[in-house]
């Protein structure tokens, strides 16, 4: 079963989908080993790990060949962030092949002008609901399984209103998505009116510091979402961590006590068992050609 068949399982089974956010395979491995049942890359981690902040300034092709490390790295779904498309409709219907040709079960697809700001900032900008409308049903008409889920994002809550945010969604879902991503409702009452009012299964970003309020998962879940990505769940804790070593190492000129075990003991971890058995599963037995 493809990891798109598996993502669509998930959507079905009436139990909210929790995916961290990925910002390489390492992160994915650990979101895999955690247990959670989707992994969600994340296009502002992505772009701080090329050093960029979350400006648009991340091409098609870089964000594809992180979700491919990411994509190899686990064994679940990955909904992978496609931020605009990366131009028209037409370059949308090429990015939306893209990600399905390399095994990512979901991407979302959103209405910014292209270069595009992080969705919880200020100053954003909105293509025209046709323009949007367009891209939604290219990203439909590209996917070569039907299985391949296509998440249609608006951020028009904060340029033109609650109101415009959930008929672009409805609109969405009418023209091909299959689950809206209504990004950044300001208040509780909004959050919990999106998956009432939206006529198909909801997206919620869970941003910590973010313009929606502070939400808990089994809270998100009985309003009746279908998904929670929590983006910055990891790279903020990364960030945090490292600035706390660096510190510590600076003032104490000494490495921290080892937290994370042995190189072997991490090393396992990644699938060293599995590359060791083949240090040696091709040299038991050689084959000689027959005179």
């Amino acid at each position: 079963m493809s990891q798109a068949a598996k993502f669509r399982e998930l959507l079905a089974s009436g139990k909210m989908i929790v995916a961290p956010g990925a910002i390489d395979g390492l992160t994915g491995r650990l979101i895999d080993q955690a247990g959670f049942p989707a992994a969600y890359m994340t296009g502002a981690g992505t772009s701080m790990t090329l050093g960029y902040p979350d400006y648009g300034l991340i091409t098609m092709t870089e964000m594809v060949a992180n979700a491919t490390r990411i994509v190899n790295s686990i064994s679940m779904p990955l909904i992978s962030d496609s931020d605009t498309g990366y131009g028209n409709e037409l370059n949308v219907f090429r990015t939306t092949q893209e990600f399905e040709r390399v095994g990512v079960a979901a991407i979302h697809i959103e209405d910014q002008v292209f270069p595009k700001r992080c969705g919880h900032l200020d100053s954003k900008e909105l293509v025209s609901r046709e323009d949007y409308i367009a891209k939604i049903r290219a990203a439909s008409a590209a996917r070569k399984s039907k299985d391949f889920c296509i998440i249609a994002r608006t951020d028009s809550r904060a340029v033109v209103g609650f109101e415009e945010a959930i008929e672009r969604a409805n609109s969405a879902l009418a023209n091909g998505a299959d689950v809206a991503f209504v990004e950044a409702p300001q208040t509780m009452e909004e959050v919990a009116a999106v998956p009432k009012r939206v006529k198909g299964p909801c997206l919620l970003n869970v941003v910590r510091g973010g313009k929606t309020p502070e939400i808990e998962l089994a809270d998100a879940e009985r309003m009746g979402y279908a998904i929670a990505i929590l983006p910055g769940l990891l790279l903020g804790g990364i960030i945090s961590v490292c600035d706390q070593l660096l510190a510590d190492v600076k003032r104490n000129g000494k490495q921290p006590p080892v937290v994370s075990g042995s190189p072997g003991k991490t090393f396992a971890r990644f699938g060293a068992a599995t590359w060791d058995e083949r240090r040696t599963a091709f040299r038991d037995v050689i084959k000689v050609a027959a005179e």
